[in-house]
């Protein structure tokens, strides 16, 4: 069975909105003394309103919460899925489990996890459903870094740049930005709008309603401090680029800071062979199953080969790695220690990270620095362009 380890958090706060706040008190109610003494106090009605924010903290930072909380949030969050809640209504049906009231994906999940927890566990490990999480890197060219702003604060201030955007972008005046101090880095969420949406509906009498609304939509954004470096996911390169300048102005005092593109090469495939996918801790096993070269020409060519294992596939027919073209992508099948059931990492050079949970991200960027997947950047000299003010300093 996998296991939530503590690198792994629940960072797409949106589920939770989408969880009846009936379901979800029921799932947290047994843990009621220990989130109390964690800062959440759970309603005595569900009208009253539980403290999303404040719940979305502590799933950042899931060593603070009971282990078997930890471990229902996780199979939750990913059986919360259109797909996960087919699986799980005709598992429920023929198992005798009986969903009530009309669900959301969440809630399917929170309701087949109290009802019949290893149903919904033997479901997950079947289907494992995949969505991977894309992140592109930018870093700074300054060396050394400069210490950051802190971060809390300069969250604050990023809501009304962030408002503007999404305002001339027809998204409104909606945005937070939620930051969470790790040991890994800083995380950062941000809440903002998605275009107007008008749909229709049906009321509790059976009448049919529009209804008007912003969707709510969450961005991750990862600082790690000491490279100077950010990681983002985001939807376009506008919301990309506009991160960069906003949380380099608040963080480091310039906007440009974030400028630098070149971080990931896939040469150590070429020039070490299978040593480059020796696994680091936290890893079991790493296993190249895609690559593509890129061969030029007037005609653009490009090379795909994929195989259960390219190595071993090149050695049983008597052939080399090929030497020459440029490796523009490779997939590997990743086996995480904590997990039977591998998980595909992809990367593309100059800058792109494909996970399929974005914790993985932590142990996988140790994997790609240890083994040299990630360019020793010549940074410039230069002063630092802040103080250093470091969170709680």
């Amino acid at each position: 069975m996998s296991t939530f380890k503590l690198s792994r958090f629940f960072s797409q706060p949106e589920i939770l909105r989408r969880i009846a706040p009936e379901n979800l008190l029921s799932l947290l109610a047994d843990h009621a003394a220990a989130l109390e003494v964690l800062g959440l106090k759970l309603p005595d009605d569900a009208a009253v309103g539980l403290d999303h924010v404040r719940l979305t903290s502590l799933l950042l930072e899931p060593d603070k919460l009971p282990a078997d909380l930890r471990e229902a949030f996780y199979f939750i969050h990913e059986m919360a899925t259109p797909e996960g809640m087919e699986c799980l209504l005709e598992a429920a049906e023929q198992a005798g489990v009986e969903i009530v009231g009309t669900p959301t994906p969440g809630d399917a999940a929170v309701q087949v996890w109290l009802k019949d927890r290893e149903l919904l566990e033997r479901k997950h490990a079947e289907q494992f459903l995949r969505n991977p999480r894309t992140f592109e890197s930018f870093a700074s060219a300054i060396a050394p870094v400069p210490g950051m702003r802190d971060p809390v604060a300069a969250a604050a201030r990023m809501k009304a740049d962030l408002d503007d955007f999404f305002e001339k972008k027809k998204r409104g005046r909606n945005t937070k930005v939620f930051p969470y101090v790790r040991t890994d880095g800083v995380w950062f969420l941000v809440r903002h709008g998605d275009p107007f949406k008008r749909e229709g509906a049906i009321d509790d009498r059976g009448e049919s309603i529009g209804v008007y609304y912003w969707p709510e939509k969450f961005d991750v954004l990862v600082l790690d401090p000491a490279e100077g470096e950010l990681r983002i996911n985001a939807r376009n390169k506008g919301e990309k680029k506009e991160y960069r300048k906003v949380f380099g102005r608040h963080l480091y005092g310039d906007e440009a800071f974030f400028g630098g593109e070149d971080k990931y090469t896939l040469e150590p495939l070429r020039e070490k062979g299978e040593d480059a996918l020796a696994p680091v801790e936290g890893m079991e096993e790493v296993v190249l199953t895609e690559v593509h070269f890129f061969w030029g020409g007037s005609h653009h060519e490009r090379e795909v080969r994929k195989a259960d294992d390219i190595f071993a596939a090149y050695r049983d027919r008597g052939r080399a790695f090929p030497a020459q073209p440029p490796i523009i992508k490779a997939c590997f099948r990743v086996t995480f220690s904590d997990s039977e059931t591998p998980r595909t990492v992809t990367i593309k050079p100059p800058n792109v990270a494909q996970y399929t949970r974005d914790a993985d991200s932590v142990i996988v960027e140790e994997w790609l620095r240890a083994r040299g997947f990630v360019v020793n950047r010549d940074k410039e000299q230069h002063e630092p362009a802040v103080a250093m003010v470091l969170a709680g300093t």
